[in-house]
């Protein structure tokens, strides 16, 4: 997974698609250049039904003490395997909204934002 992405679809287009509900208060969140420990939209399935919801980006397993170790990226040949993936990829999924992926380019040996077509 790349270290950017956006989500430029209507959130209302997107409960409709996956027939989500809102369950909280939604914060108004970044909707380009989304880096990781923002806030993401993610749907979820409850015993309610789908839900539409926000958590931060990145995986914190169970055994870590913080949430600085956060890792954005696991290898789906061995998610299921791996012990800090193990429990997650049984019990706990999510979708997370988005519809492009991106990397901010090395100039120079420092990241810059890409000529992409971003707002």
């Amino acid at each position: 997974m790349c270290g950017r992405f956006t989500l430029r679809e209507r959130l209302n287009r997107l409960l409709d698609a996956y027939g989500a509900t809102v369950q909280q208060t939604l914060e108004d969140i970044p909707l380009f250049n989304i880096c990781p420990t923002n806030n993401i939209f993610v749907i979820r399935q409850t015993d309610n039904g789908r839900v539409l919801s926000q958590m931060q980006w990145g995986f914190v397993p169970s055994w870590a003490n913080d949430a600085k170790f956060a890792p954005i990226n696991a290898v789906s040949e061995t998610v299921a395997t791996k012990p800090m993936f193990r429990s997650a990829i049984k019990k706990r999924r999510c979708l997370v909204a988005a519809d492009g992926f991106y990397e901010w380019q090395k100039v120079g040996g420092k990241k810059v934002k890409g000529d992409a077509d971003l707002p």
